[in-house]
């Protein structure tokens, strides 16, 4: 195919020096591979590094990094940020690239969210630029954060719900990236023809390089290492860690540290619980970017798939977390049910317990500490999936073919 300008629209965008997933920057660089033109566009974010230091010039800055050229807007955001901050932070971003859809050249439009406000830009460049415009789905919105109660007000789900659909309909080609949010996207009558499941991949490069292990200070050399690593918000249902721990202590079971690693929200809340229960098998650090991170995965002996019980979540959603675990080699606890749940359990690569029990969680963690044996088998069947199924590279060409079928 004859060479494609792709402007491509994240606003939570990193490079792999950032602690955010690198999906974006992976689907970046094969495009420029396969001989096309890349522009992201994003906004700064705590968790994320675009390779760009040079100071904004009238709310922005610019330049390539790896080949991609980046247009970063002077717009911070952080998961930490209330809910009216993050929403003008939304809509600022959006109105802002709403500009470049007008001033630069390009031959597609890709967005991508969360938020869903990323597919403004390509809306107005669909039907006021006449471009090709492919979105992509990695949560749907408004059904998750009603589910989980965080928005409430009618007037703003009424308003969300009608930029789902003007999204939807405004792109010719759409991507889901859990086999719940391709249904969820046909639900809302687009044919499926025009719909792809490109699921999060695995980055066997980053996680199969030689690393040096480390882990924080707090974990001896025999403890069982349980690592969740991700935001620290209400979606997450960290308590639910937590409250393992306390059973756990009450167990005696000293060998066993659980380490949750990044930042968020509720982040705060969860170090003053964990401290004010004596719960000393907790240890919190700092988001770490993906080399750091697959050091300390190399040390792991399992990783932590946590998140709150809320239904919609079940088959909606595609967490990075997932993926670096298997592709790291590490084994699975997952605490909820859906496709991941009925992926580790069909290829035995880890364990699956039912929401809100903490005996449960507490019992798989005593059982991976008194079978190592079993617990290395586990993770050596996660990494046979992460390399037969989820391979950035098989994926990120899928993904490239995707666009260059819409562009043509």
């Amino acid at each position: 195919m004859e060479r494609m300008r792709v402007l491509y629209f994240h606003q939570h965008f990193t490079t792999p020096d950032g602690s955010g997933g690198i999906r974006s920057y992976e689907m970046a660089r094969q495009l420029i591979r396969r001989g096309h033109q890349v522009t992201i566009v994003c906004g700064s974010n705590s968790a994320g590094k675009t390779g760009l230091v040079h100071p904004f010039i009238n709310g922005k800055r610019c330049g390539f990094v790896d080949n991609i050229f980046i247009v970063e807007f002077d717009l911070a955001y952080s998961n930490s940020d209330k809910y009216i901050k993050r929403t003008f932070t939304f809509l600022k971003f959006a109105l802002r690239s709403i500009g470049l859809v007008f001033s630069e050249k390009y031959d597609l439009v890709f967005a991508t969210t969360t938020p869903l406000t990323a597919a403004i830009p390509g809306i107005f460049a669909r039907w006021l630029r006449r471009k090709p415009f492919v979105f992509e789905v990695r949560d749907l919105w408004p059904e998750l954060p009603k589910a989980m109660g965080v928005i409430t007000n009618p007037v703003v789900l009424g308003a969300m719900s009608l930029l789902e659909w003007a999204s939807y309909r405004s792109a010719h080609r759409c991507i889901g990236l859990s086999p719940g949010i391709v249904k969820g996207i046909a639900a809302r009558g687009v044919a499926k023809e025009r719909i792809k499941l490109v699921p999060n991949g695995c980055d066997l490069t980053i996680f199969n390089a030689e690393q040096t292990p480390w882990w924080p200070e707090g974990v001896k050399p025999d403890d069982l290492m349980a690592v969740f690593t991700g935001t620290h918000g209400i979606a997450n249902g960290l308590d639910a860690v937590l409250d393992a721990a306390a059973v756990l202590k009450k167990r005696k079971r000293i060998d066993v540290k659980l380490v949750l690693v990044g930042d968020g929200k509720l982040k705060m809340q969860l170090v003053n619980r964990a401290k004010k229960e004596g719960l000393d098998n907790v240890i919190f650090h700092d988001p770490v970017n993906k080399k750091r991170l697959a050091g300390m995965m190399a040390r792991a002996d399992i990783g932590l798939q946590i998140l709150a019980n809320v239904p919609a979540f079940y088959y909606g959603t595609s967490p990075n977390k997932f993926f670096d675990y298997i592709a790291a080699g590490l084994p699975v606890l997952n605490n909820y049910p859906g496709w991941l749940a009925d992926m580790i359990k069909e290829n035995e690569c880890g364990y699956v317990i039912k929401p809100e029990n903490s005996k449960a969680f507490a019992d798989a963690l005593e059982q991976a500490a008194n079978n190592r044996e079993q617990l290395i088998g586990m993770g050596i069947k996660g990494y046979q999936l992460a390399k037969q199924e989820f391979d950035r590279s098989i994926l990120s060409n899928r993904f490239v073919d995707w666009l260059e079928d819409a562009a043509k």
